[in-house]
């Protein structure tokens, strides 16, 4: 019995002491002494300080709801010298009362990253080799249809939630912290289908998210976008500018290029997306999606 107590207690202290001294590497490295904050004060709740799925950029709205139900699976790839990264997300759009209005439902099931030493430490994470996989926070959403098809603009209400369910705050891949968002997007058509219609877009709303400054706890942004689309039959080409700024101004204003083309089928597309970073947010990232379609709830 005696010799079982010295074994356990043993194990314990070894472990115990490992994990202490596990973190000795980044103690050293950002100066942390006994007393000072813990380190979830320390890591930057900005999208320029975590990866790429963090806080981004909402999807730019057209103004407009679809008619039928969809669901999608897209795959991921973000390129970057310094933090590569892949990830598998998927969405379900729900419209329903003639399609007035709709919901949506989206998330990152899976992503996988390995990042640079200078990347950690920049961003303070405590992923001391920079690997490891994720699961990201998930989204919902309200769209309320305002205006369609008058003399006045195409003009959609969008209101979303951001939920704290994301993991892997050490390694700085998501807040773990809530957030929202709504948005007014507008558009308005020209030409037909069948033949060729140009539609421009411009969207302008408010993002809020929590943060980790006990002095300022919330940053608010500016949201915005402008872009355009040319439709064929069942071909869609379009490009935008989007973005939101925050007011601490610490990498919180990120701004990319957006250039996508869908094709449509009976009760499926599929949808290629490229996304350039131009500020606060420096990925180069390419997105497949498969969409399947369905009636909708009206």
């Amino acid at each position: 019995m005696k010799f079982r107590l010295l074994f356990f207690t043993f194990l314990f202290s070894f472990f115990y002491t490992n994990a202490q001294d596990d973190w000795g590497w980044w103690n050293e490295l950002h100066g942390w002494e006994s007393g000072d904050p813990g380190w979830r004060n320390w890591i930057k709740i900005t999208p320029g300080y975590m990866g790429p799925n963090a806080l981004p950029v909402p999807e730019v709205k057209r103004g407009l709801i679809t008619e039928k139900t969809e669901f999608q699976v897209t795959t991921s790839n973000h390129f970057h010298s310094g933090d590569p990264t892949q990830d598998i997300s998927a969405k379900l759009f729900l419209p329903f009362a003639k399609n007035r209005i709709a919901v949506e439902m989206w998330g990152v099931l899976f992503e996988h990253f390995a990042f640079s030493e200078e990347i950690r430490n920049e961003r303070i994470a405590r992923n001391k080799d920079g690997t490891g996989v994720a699961i990201g926070d998930f989204y919902f959403s309200t769209l309320i249809q305002i205006s369609k098809d008058r003399k006045f603009p195409n003009t959609l209400l969008r209101f979303a939630t951001k939920t704290a369910s994301g993991n892997q705050l050490e390694s700085a891949r998501y807040t773990d912290s809530p957030g929202y968002f709504f948005d007014l997007s507008f558009s308005k058509d020209f030409g037909q289908k069948e033949a060729t219609l140009f539609r421009p877009f411009g969207l302008i709303g408010f993002y809020s998210w929590q943060t980790n400054d006990e002095l300022n706890l919330q940053n608010d942004a500016l949201l915005y976008a402008l872009g355009g689309e040319i439709i064929k039959n069942t071909w869609v080409f379009s490009g935008s500018f989007s973005g939101y700024s925050g007011y601490k101004n610490e990498r919180d204003r990120p701004l990319h290029m957006n250039f996508e083309m869908r094709k449509d089928f009976e009760n499926r597309a599929v949808r290629l997306k490229y996304q350039h970073g131009l500020h606060d947010w420096k990925y180069k990232t390419l997105r497949v999606s498969f969409i399947w379609k369905f009636k909708g709830i009206n």
